[in-house]
Formats: structure tokens, sequence, C-alpha cells
């Protein structure tokens, strides 16, 4: 038996996608502590479908796998805000999610230096992944969804590998 690769697109979500993000993010740790109810949930990614701020991986059969939602001007108004990603149960521990973070610094780095996201201290798992992917921990927000619950403020930096070695570019003011 060999191994099988699972080849994924990554693209825009459509109404249609809605019922499986609301699947995957009702199975993560995210969604059972910030999303109580079914109807919560999907008004929620309804908007962001609406907005054009999701999008969903997708297998080669069609099958909705997971989502990604990010707000291009989402944190301090000047950067990217990665708001929600989840795989549905059954495919994580597959990739999935790192191609879809992959997707979303492709995307966004090509014009912006940096990138944010929150992750809670209740997700210590993927907390360690995004280190492990470069981002760095540059703030800590107690309460700031849900009393008790505290959110890790991260940030990536752009940057490009020549010769192996990573260059880290900065913009100065001046």
């Amino acid at each position: 038996m060999g191994i099988r690769t699972l080849k994924i697109i990554i693209t825009k979500a459509h109404m249609r996608h809605l019922e499986d993000c609301k699947v995957a993010l009702l199975q993560s740790k995210l969604g059972q502590e910030y999303f109580a109810s079914e109807e919560k949930t999907r008004s929620t990614l309804t908007e962001g479908i609406t907005k054009g701020e999701i999008f969903v991986a997708i297998d080669e059969e069609g099958e909705c796998l997971g989502f990604i939602w990010f707000i291009l001007k989402g944190a301090f108004h000047s950067f990217p805000y990665l708001h929600i990603i989840a795989v549905k149960e059954v495919f994580r521990g597959l990739g999935i999610g790192k191609r879809m973070l992959d997707f979303f610094e492709e995307a966004v780095f090509t014009e912006l230096s940096k990138v944010f996201l929150v992750v809670a201290d209740f997700n210590p798992e993927a907390k360690r992944l995004y280190e492990r992917l470069g981002y760095r921990q540059v703030g800590v927000i107690p309460d700031l969804y849900k009393a008790g619950v505290t959110e890790y403020l991260m940030m990536k930096e752009r940057s490009f590998t020549i010769g192996g070695n990573d260059l880290v570019i900065r913009q100065e003011k001046g």
C-alpha cells in the first residue's frame, strides 16, 4: 500500500461551504470555547464569507476540509490579521492547516511586512505550531474575548531565503 498524496486547492469560500466551515469550527478548541451555539457560528461565518475574507481548502473530490479567515487590514488598521483557521477533525495532522497558513502568508507578504494573530491560552498546541512557523509573541491580552481566557498576540515578519539563510526585511522610517 503506497502513500497517498492529498492534493488541495485553496479558494475563496462561497455560501455552499458554510456547513463544512461550521463543522470544522465547532470541532475545534476555538469553536468549543467561543462558539457555543450553531446559530452564532453560522452567523459569524456568513459574515466572513459575504465579506470575501474566508478561503477554503478543497480536496480533489471537491470536499471542503477546512478554512482560513483573514482580514487584510485587521490588525491596527494596517496589517493582515489571521482571524480563524480550522480543519475538520478527520483531516487534522495532514498538513492542511500549514498549507492554509502558507497560502495566507503568500497572499499578504507580497505587499506587507508583518502579519498578526491571537492564540488563546487554552490552545498551547496551536501556539507552539505558530512559533515553529516563525511567529513570535509580542503581547498578552487577558480577557480579550472571554473573561478568564488570555490571548497571546503573535506577529510574523516577512522573510526571504537567500542561499539557505533567512534575511528578515525591516522597513525603516525616514
